[in-house]
């Protein structure tokens, strides 16, 4: 991501540290304008002989995008950055290496702002940050190219109208001719006017086939250029609908499952408005030639022209048709593990809604649930016939109706949907081992819109994520699973809703990293992965981690198939972790003091050669979201706790428990206990209650039978390998 994207997505107190950074020497309306070109051209420090045409390439930019601001909406905006061209020129012209230190100072400063905000290093990219600048380049290029076009077609129109003038005072002087023949005796006077006259006819006639050659080369040569710059277009709009519109789309998607997303809306929107203003501008060139051409007189009209200006017509329609349907995009999206009778939100865009005047005539969104079959007749009719009968909803949605709204500040036209509730849902026939949490369906946004007064009417439509309906809370570990592998492994251009039904360890592994990673904010480590790989395999992995990366997970073992000696699999397991860390263990997780994915045996050959008190904490096998706390007693014999889950955190914390048992004294491999846990705990609180009443204190301890005493080895569950020990509440006052 730009560093210029990166800063507009801070809190509002960062950016106001950004904003104090620009001022008069440095405008801020300059740095964001330029934003891509400033990166590109000063990220990496240039010799100074080379910065001396800085302030005339910096100034010719400003003017570039200047010249670009059409709109009412940014005639202040256009203002500053040619007062501040003017600025640069008057005071750098003779100093640029001046200039182009402190520019470069300021995003150095920038950086930081972001960078202890952010709390992570941004790291430029130079291939990206080049594709931007080729891109805007470009659009740059071809607006200039559009505009010449423009002043061709003026000079044409006034090319023709000289010819029109010229050709009725020839057609005149000939029939002045005629008269003079027809009516008399020719005189000397008037067989010398006669003379004069034709005289006069033969150089006019010269300069209208002079002027004929002229237009017809100027009217070919328009056309040349016109279609060199639909062409342009074109490429440009595959660039930016094909790429990098897919590319943020792909970016959303992966999202879900906690990948930071690197695509800035925002700017695909500035790009999709500049090709919004040139595909509309030349649709207006080439009716502007039509109509030329079809008021002009017989002598100019060139045969094929009126067809080729009428192919011409089609291909930017075409491209115009194709940037409105493909810009209409999802915003927020619906949430994607979707409850019955559950308030849920998402917001629709059109991201050049604005710049076609699309809110003049407000467009109103439908939202309906279709099913995955429903949604692949959909794009299988549109792409064959364009669009097909009304699909078949699989539920019915309450609020699913609402009317665009158009946002002058920040040019955006959008509808949010904020108390939309699905009351019920029709099931599609399940197919074997399926189950209603393996069904995917998608909402289905709708709407009409007019550009140009009326003129185009387009009929538009996009599908949101794929979402897992539930109707109770224990169906959501398997709709995630299903939305997780959806999101993670889906491929491009897909059939709605395909997916690989195998991936490879190495794929599966850096999804789950993620995953837990974005809900946590503790990443995993290369053991961890192990860990889970030997527990999703249910074996012993080889030793070579490029062998192990190649082996192949399926749908299947991911969340079918149960565990071995359990009653629920991989994912239920993954999922219940993921949630217990994230709502109670985040902090002790973040700080490695929980050992957490680490083997039941493995645990005990390490605890075993520590001394008594020495403790660790894991993550249960046979307890879902639970978290064990396994220690060395006398005689280095190893215990467990029975495993605390949500239910009994939630009443106190792991870090204060840990606190309440004097047999835990050092945290594996020798760390002193309170040494890492003290700031964890909660704090005594002396003071009574308003109402005069002592609150009492939940007090974990050990049973009588664990004590010092060599009864302390024995365990109540004896046939385990490891001795269960379970805890218990005393009540402190």
């Amino acid at each position: 991501m730009a560093l210029w994207a990166r800063a507009q997505q801070l809190p509002q107190e960062s950016l106001q540290k950004v904003r104090a950074i620009y001022g008069e020497h440095f405008p801020i309306e300059v740095r964001h304008c330029l934003a891509t070109w400033i990166e590109n051209r000063i990220w990496t420090q240039e010799p100074e002989e080379q910065q001396r045409f800085f302030v005339e390439e910096l100034v010719q930019e400003l003017q570039t995008h200047a010249e670009l601001m059409l709109s009412p909406e940014l005639f202040v905006t256009k203002m500053k950055l040619i007062e501040a061209s003017n600025l640069f020129r008057r005071q750098y012209s003779h100093a640029p290496h001046e200039l182009y230190t402190y520019m470069r100072r300021c995003l150095a400063l920038e950086m930081d702002v972001i960078q202890n905000a952010m709390g992570a290093p941004y790291i430029a990219q130079p291939q990206t940050e080049r594709k931007y600048s080729e891109l805007i380049t470009g659009l740059q290029t071809v607006r200039q190219k559009v505009n010449m076009a423009t002043e061709e077609i003026r000079s044409l129109q006034a090319n023709i109208e000289s010819f029109s003038l010229q050709y009725h005072e020839c057609l005149k002087n000939k029939g002045h001719i005629n008269y003079i023949q027809q009516s008399g005796p020719l005189t000397a006077e008037r067989r010398e006017l006669e003379a004069c006259l034709r005289v006069q006819v033969e150089e006019m006639e010269r300069k209208l086939n002079a002027s004929v050659a002229q237009i017809n080369q100027g009217q070919m040569e328009l056309v040349d250029h016109m279609k060199e710059n639909i062409s342009t277009l074109r490429q440009l709009q595959s660039q930016v609908l094909d790429e990098e519109l897919i590319k943020w789309k792909r970016e959303q998607q992966l999202s879900g499952n906690g990948v930071p997303m690197q695509s800035n809306l925002n700017t695909i929107q500035e790009w999709c408005e500049l090709l919004a203003d040139l595909i509309w501008s030349t649709r207006q060139q080439v009716n502007n030639v039509a109509r030329i051409n079809s008021k002009t007189i017989v002598e100019l009209r060139q045969p094929h022209l009126v067809e080729m200006l009428d192919d011409m017509s089609k291909q930017v329609t075409s491209l115009l048709s194709t940037l409105v349907t493909s810009t209409f995009v999802i915003e927020k999206q619906p949430p994607q593990v979707m409850k019955t009778n559950t308030r849920f939100t998402a917001t629709v865009r059109l991201l050049v809604g604005g710049q076609l005047n699309v809110h003049m005539t407000p467009p109103r969104v439908t939202v309906v649930i279709i099913s995955e079959q429903q949604a692949q007749l959909l794009l299988k009719s549109d792409t064959q016939s364009g669009r097909g009968k009304q699909p078949v909803e699989c539920g019915d949605i309450l609020n699913n109706s609402g009317c665009m709204e158009y946002q002058p500040t920040n040019r955006q036209l959008s509808v949010s949907f904020r108390n939309m509730q699905l009351r019920k849902i029709k099931r599609a026939e399940k197919k074997g081992t399926e189950s209603v949490m393996d069904e995917k369906l998608t909402l289905l946004f709708q709407s009409e819109f007019n550009v140009g007064g009326g003129e185009l009417v387009f009929q538009v439509w996009t599908l949101s994520l794929p979402v897992v309906v539930i109707v109770h809370g224990n169906q959501e570990p398997h709709g995630w699973a299903t939305v997780t592998w959806d999101n993670a492994f889906s491929p491009p251009g897909r059939v709605p809703f395909a997916v690989p039904d195998k991936v490879t360890w190495i794929q599966l592994a850096e999804t789950l990293r993620i995953k837990f990673c974005s809900a946590t904010g503790g990443d995993l480590s290369e053991d961890n992965l192990r860990f889970l790989g030997e527990k999703i395999f249910r074996s012993n992995l080889p030793i070579n981690p490029m062998e192990l990366n190649g082996m192949t997970v399926s749908w299947t073992q991911f969340c079918k198939d149960a565990l071995p000696e359990r009653n629920f699999t991989f994912w239920e397991w993954f999922y219940m972790v993921v949630k217990v860390t994230r709502d109670y263990l985040r902090t002790l997780w973040c700080d490695r003091l929980i050992m957490g994915f680490i083997q039941k045996k493995q645990a005990e050959e390490m605890l075993g050669k520590c001394p008594p008190g020495t403790f660790l904490l894991r993550f249960s096998d046979s307890e879902l979201g639970g978290i064990t706390i396994a220690w060395t007693g006398e005689g280095n014999e190893v215990f467990s706790l029975q495993p605390f889950t949500s239910r009994d955190l939630m009443l106190r914390s792991l870090a204060d428990r840990i606190l309440d048992l004097t047999q835990l004294q050092f945290l594996y491999p020798n760390i002193a206990k309170d040494d890492v846990f003290s700031k964890y705990y909660t704090k005594p609180e002396n003071e009574m209650l308003k109402n005069g009443y002592v609150k009492p204190v939940l007090v974990t301890t050990l049973p009588p039978y664990m004590s010092s005493s060599p009864a302390y080895a024995h365990s109540p569950d004896s046939h385990r390998n490891t001795p269960s020990v379970h805890s218990r509440y005393m009540i402190e006052f």
